[in-house]
């Protein structure tokens, strides 16, 4: 207890070295940071916390190996059913036919990866029992319900030969249904309160469906011959440009929000991504078409090798764009700073 008393005199009983000093926790903390000397902080630096150290949000508990692969998948088949339904339309059967192929195969992976997210596979059953046009969620489950019966019949009826007619208006509605699979998953993503999803809700269908589209143009690449490779290669330039332009508009729009796409695990998957995009289309576009001399010709091993390379390049990039946008949402919804500044930022828009 303290025997120090204040009278008419002044302090009385004060113990040596218990004054307390104004402004030297600021001082203090204006040192650690490397402040001049005889320089005060006025201000301390804001600090983002929650009670108990909690996130005001809770971050999503999807697993990248399931809900980022998922992402990736449903794009590619989506546009490679838009890919396979114009190369049948002009005269590239073989194209046609490995992107029917692909799409089933990355469809049924994606439905498997989002089977494992929700534990077991009554629950997707169990989605379908209602239709509720204001979710996401549901809208998607009627969407895959529609499509994987038509992207399955298209694949099936052009391996077999079989009911042409019917191959073909199958692969028309594959078609038709592609580019709502391929961005889908935008929208679901968006409609969260994750803060680097929702601040990107009107860029990020763009940036999925120009991944799809540079995946899907890879696979093509991959599995077709070289002479009926051209609108491939540009369909994977529009593709990445679409991708690159849609993610820079991102970063300007979405101001804070966009950070966590430039920062950590999602900083390194997107800028992978980007280089990626940028080899791949290079390489498809320089090399893809050149035969074993360096010039262009009707065959050879150096231009098909480089095509295959190019494809594989446009396939990782697009992955890796898909596991960034997942990972930056995470880390959005695990910082505070970025859910309570553009409220704040929202409420004095609002006052003013």
């Amino acid at each position: 207890m303290s025997t120090s008393d204040v009278g008419k005199d002044g302090l009385r009983g004060e113990r040596p070295g218990r004054e307390a000093e104004v402004g030297g926790g600021l001082r203090r903390r204006g040192r650690k940071r490397g402040r001049h000397r005889g320089e005060k902080a006025m201000v301390p630096d804001a600090e983002f916390t929650s009670y108990y150290g909690k996130p005001i949000l809770n971050p999503p508990v999807w697993k990248a190996s399931d809900v980022a692969a998922y992402f990736f998948l449903g794009g590619l088949a989506g546009a490679g059913s838009v890919l396979a339904a114009g190369a049948q339309l002009t005269g590239r059967p073989v194209t046609a036919r490995a992107l029917k192929i692909s799409s089933v195969a990355a469809l049924g992976g994606s439905t498997a990866a989002l089977i494992h997210d929700l534990g077991r596979p009554e629950r997707f059953l169990n989605m379908l029992r209602v239709m509720k046009p204001t979710s996401p969620m549901s809208m998607g489950s009627w969407l895959l319900a529609a499509y994987g019966p038509a992207a399955g019949a298209a694949a099936v009826l052009d391996v077999t030969g079989l009911f042409p007619r019917l191959g073909g208006a199958a692969t028309l509605g594959a078609a038709a249904l592609g580019p709502a699979v391929c961005t889908y998953t935008a929208v679901l993503a968006a409609d969260t309160a994750v803060p680097a999803w929702h601040e990107a809700h009107r860029e990020l269908p763009f940036v999925f469906a120009g991944s799809a589209v540079a995946a899907a143009s890879g696979m093509a690449l991959i599995a077709a011959p070289r002479r009926e490779a051209g609108p491939m290669r540009t369909a994977a330039v529009f593709g990445a440009a679409l991708e690159l332009a849609a993610a820079k508009l991102l970063e300007r729009r979405a101001g804070l929000a966009a950070e966590p796409y430039k920062e950590g695990k999602a900083g390194r998957f997107v800028r992978a991504g980007e280089i990626l995009s940028a080899a791949g289309i290079a390489g498809s576009v320089l090399l893809g078409g050149r035969g074993p001399s360096g010039r262009r010709g009707p065959s050879g091993g150096f231009g098909r090798a480089a095509a295959a390379l190019s494809g594989a390049a446009l396939l990782a990039g697009s992955a890796c764009t898909r596991f960034g946008v997942f990972h930056a949402g995470i880390q959005s919804a695990r910082d505070p700073k970025y859910t309570v500044i553009p409220q704040r930022e929202r409420l004095r828009a609002a006052g003013g």
